[in-house]
C-alpha cells in the first residue's frame, strides 16, 4: 500500500484522523497537508511527513501530494467558494499520480430536491472526483452530534430558549469521532472504491427532542420556539450573522451564513436527514455513539 495523504490536517477532523492513522500505520507512510505546518510539529516529530499546502495555490499542491496513493480530502469551510478549492486538490491528485480519493461529504448530497444549499458544494465536488478517473469513496456524514452538544446546546441553555425551523424532522446525529474512524477504515482497507457511505448515529431524533435531552441532563429548562424560515433568518440577523456566503468577512468572527443554516433546517424539516444506516459499524466494527453519550461527554462545558 502506498502513502496516505490527509488534507487540512490541522483542522479538527484532520487532526483526529492523523492521530488515528498514526496508531495504525507506519509514520513514514503518512503525509499530512496543512497551510500551517508549524501547528503540526508534533506529527512530524512522530515521523510523519508534514507538508505545506494551500488549496488557493494550485501550483503548490502537486508537489505536496507527490508520493501519495490514497487521499482523505476533507471539505474546506468556505461554503460557496470551496468547490474551486476542491477542484484544485483533485486536479493535483491526478497530476501527482494518486489512485484513490476519499471525500467527506454530506448526507443526501445526491438528492436532487434537497433544499440545503450546502449540498450543492458537496455534490459538485463528488462529481469532480467521479470524473477524475481516480477511484473514489464518498463519506456522506449526517449532522455532527458534537455540533448539537456544543454549538446548539450551550446558547440554548444560556438563554433558556431556542428558535428552530426543523419542526419534527428526524436526524440520526453522528459523532465526528465515528466519521473519522470510518474515514480511516476506508483509507486502510481495500474494497471501498466506487462506493458512497451514509454515516449516521444509532437513533433518529428531532431537534426539539435533542434539546429536551440536553435540558434533562443539565437540569435547566430550554423552551423550543417553532418558527418558519423567515423568522429563522430574522433571528440570525439579530445575531449579526451574514445572510450569504459571499457576505462572510474573511477571518471574521462569524465564518458561516444564515442561508446555509436556515436551508439546513429546512432540509431536516422536509425529511432529507431522516436516514439511519449501519455503515459506521460495517466500516469500523464498532457501533456508533449515541447523541446522549456525546452530550454527557461535553456537559462539563455547558453553562451552570
Amino acid at each position: 500500500m502506498g502513502k496516505i495523504i490527509v488534507t487540512g490536517a490541522s483542522g479538527a477532523f484532520g487532526s483526529a484522523a492523523a492521530h488515528l492513522l498514526l496508531q495504525r500505520c507506519a509514520p513514514q507512510d503518512l503525509i499530512f497537508l496543512t497551510r500551517m505546518p508549524e501547528k503540526l510539529k508534533h506529527l512530524s516529530q512522530a515521523g510523519a511527513d508534514v507538508r505545506a499546502a494551500d488549496f488557493d495555490d494550485p501550483a503548490s499542491l502537486r508537489m505536496a501530494m507527490a508520493g501519495g496513493e490514497r487521499m482523505l480530502l476533507i471539505s474546506t469551510a468556505r461554503v460557496g467558494t470551496r468547490v474551486g478549492q476542491h477542484r484544485h486538490a483533485v486536479e493535483a491528485a491526478v497530476a501527482a499520480g494518486l489512485r484513490h480519493i476519499v471525500y467527506t461529504s454530506l448526507i443526501a448530497a445526491d438528492a436532487p430536491d434537497n433544499p440545503a444549499i450546502v449540498k450543492h458544494d458537496h455534490r459538485a465536488t463528488e462529481q469532480i472526483i467521479e470524473a477524475s478517473g481516480l477511484q473514489w469513496t464518498h463519506l456522506r456524514d449526517s449532522q455532527y452530534a458534537e455540533a448539537i452538544a456544543l454549538a446548539m446546546v450551550i446558547p440554548a441553555l444560556a438563554s433558556g430558549h431556542k428558535p428552530d425551523n426543523c419542526a419534527n424532522g428526524k436526524v440520526a446525529f453522528v459523532s465526528r469521532d465515528d466519521c473519522v474512524a470510518s474515514a480511516v477504515a476506508v483509507l486502510t482497507q481495500e474494497g471501498h472504491g466506487g462506493k458512497a457511505y451514509t454515516l449516521t448515529g444509532p437513533d433518529l431524533i428531532s431537534v426539539p427532542e435533542a434539546l429536551a435531552m440536553a435540558s434533562a441532563i443539565a437540569g435547566k429548562p430550554i423552551r423550543v420556539e417553532q418558527v418558519d424560515d423567515d423568522a429563522m433568518f430574522a433571528y440570525f440577523d439579530s445575531l449579526g450573522v451574514p445572510r450569504h456566503a459571499s457576505d462572510i468577512v474573511p477571518d471574521g468572527p462569524i465564518p458561516w451564513s444564515s442561508d446555509d443554516m436556515v436551508t439546513f433546517g429546512t432540509a431536516i424539516r422536509e425529511g432529507f436527514f431522516a436516514c439511519r444506516t449501519d455503515h459506521v459499524e460495517r466500516l469500523t466494527g464498532v457501533p456508533p455513539r449515541a447523541l446522549r453519550d456525546v452530550m454527557t461527554q461535553y456537559a462539563g462545558a455547558w453553562p451552570q
